[in-house]
């Protein structure tokens, strides 16, 4: 199997899950007071009249809107006109990261400017994306040279964990389809549990203990270092009958019409009352008992929010509901026709929290296995399975590897019921509950989208 040669090259990312601390240690020292903050507003900070009118572009959902208050530009305005070195705009999620995502904001507004941070249980990213950049390509249109640079030069930040991040991806993607590139490339600073992204791409595994220092190193990092591309996978589900329940952000329902074309490409029969969901995932897409735990997690911290107030508190309770939830006291061998109780379809390097499953594997090991060396913009998908508790625990202390399976450019799922009525999946952390029925089946195909997300380089 021959894998696809895409430049820039995804960072490596083999040593994060053991340098997140010692990265987050770091940022306490003077690594963040070397970035200077005049400087700083130099390098990012967009003019007065461009900032005010893409914030009044994107509040009044209308582009117009904010041409209509550039035009307007005062005194201040007509003096700072010079467009920054590379323009950053930040998208926080103010519930990550227990108390931090809301004094984040307040630093980000002090370093940089209000206009050019966005909080996202405000304003969603297809708002900033549809009329705020909307309002730089139609000041460009109109010979506004500044906007026209800002609009070419602009980069994104996300503060937040793993789906926050593939929430403003997602979005970004709509460029390509739109033909409005260039598509603003994407760094982050991490405030979720996991912080897989993060990590694959030298952000880090943690926010920073030092963080108020570190927050200028992030947004000079966001304008300085290079870019690099990630891979993005839609995955289509396809239900005789029925539909998902508590359906989670990263699925949506569409139109069987929809799935017909993937249908017939793929030899897939689209029975007459299917119901079928879209969604795209850039981590992983699992089925089986850690989606099973992880809906649990996500019930029990909906039910009692109280509970989670962070990251290292969010990891305990995983922990302990991992426990009670059988996965080490049902072993596979109790069920001889279960090889695995967990399918995982990975696309990048790191997985729960930084652990390597997949694990860095001898040249012999790959020419034995039709294997190659595995990377995030590769066009392919490592497959591997995890046998039960115990077993998972090992992989996750990378004590051992998990059960390779296959990699593949492309994977198509059948499941039918039987003693189970369901089955648990999840895409990047987000997990539902799937219905199954014993007489038809239920289809989840996975394909690579056209596109690639266009990512910062954290580690240069």
């Amino acid at each position: 199997m021959e894998r696809a040669e895409e430049t820039p090259r995804a960072p490596s990312t083999a040593p994060s899950a053991r340098v997140s601390i010692w990265e987050s240690v770091r940022a306490c020292g003077v690594w963040g007071k070397e970035v200077d903050k005049a400087e700083l507003r130099r390098q990012v900070v967009m003019p007065l009249y461009v900032r005010r009118a893409v914030a009044a572009a994107v509040k009044a959902k209308d582009e117009a809107v904010g041409v209509a208050a550039a035009a307007e530009r005062g005194e201040e305005g007509e003096v700072e006109v010079e467009a920054a070195v590379t323009p950053v705009v930040v998208f926080v999620n103010s519930r990550s990261g227990g108390r931090h995502g809301p004094e984040l904001k307040v630093r980000l507004h002090e370093l940089i400017s209000e206009e050019q941070v966005f909080d996202l249980s405000v304003v969603k990213p297809s708002d900033f994306i549809n009329y705020g950049l909307g309002c730089l390509e139609k000041l460009a249109e109109q010979g506004d040279n500044c906007a026209e640079t800002i609009r070419k030069k602009l980069r994104i930040m996300v503060a937040g964990g793993d789906g926050t991040v593939g929430w403003v991806l997602g979005c970004l993607t709509d460029l390509y389809r739109l033909k409005r590139e260039p598509v603003p490339p994407t760094g982050i600073i991490p405030l979720g549990t996991g912080n897989d992204l993060a990590r694959s791409f030298g952000w880090g595994g943690s926010f920073p203990f030092g963080w108020r220092s570190a927050v200028k190193r992030y947004l000079s990092k966001a304008a300085t270092a290079p870019t690099c591309r990630l891979d993005s996978w839609q995955a289509v589900v396809m239900m005789p009958d029925g539909e998902i329940k508590e359906l989670p952000y990263a699925l949506k329902k569409t139109e069987p019409a929809d799935c017909l074309e993937l249908c017939q490409e793929n030899g897939t029969e689209l029975p007459e009352k299917a119901s079928c969901y879209k969604g795209v995932f850039y981590n992983y897409l699992s089925i089986g008992m850690d989606a099973q735990v992880a809906y649990g997690f996500h019930h029990l911290r909906d039910e009692k929010p109280y509970l989670a107030q962070g990251p290292v508190a969010n990891k305990l309770i995983y922990a302990g509901y991992s426990c009670t939830q059988g996965w080490f006291c049902t072993p596979c061998t109790a069920s001889p026709q279960l090889s695995v109780r967990s399918l995982v379809v990975l696309n990048l390097y790191n997985y729960g929290s930084g652990r390597h499953p997949w694990g860095d594997l001898k040249p012999d090991y790959l020419e034995k296995k039709g294997f190659v060396e595995a990377h995030s913009d590769d066009g392919l998908l490592e497959i591997f399975g995890l046998k039960e508790g115990w077993h998972a625990s090992f992989v996750m202390a990378e004590l051992i590897k998990a059960k390779h399976i296959a990699q593949a450019a492309a994977i198509k799922f059948e499941m039918r019921g039987g003693q189970w009525n369901r089955a648990y999946v999840q895409m990047d952390g987000e997990p539902w509950k799937q219905p199954l029925l014993q007489e038809q089946s239920t289809i989840i195909e996975i394909n690579k989208v056209p596109y690639p997300s266009l990512m910062i380089n954290g580690e240069q």
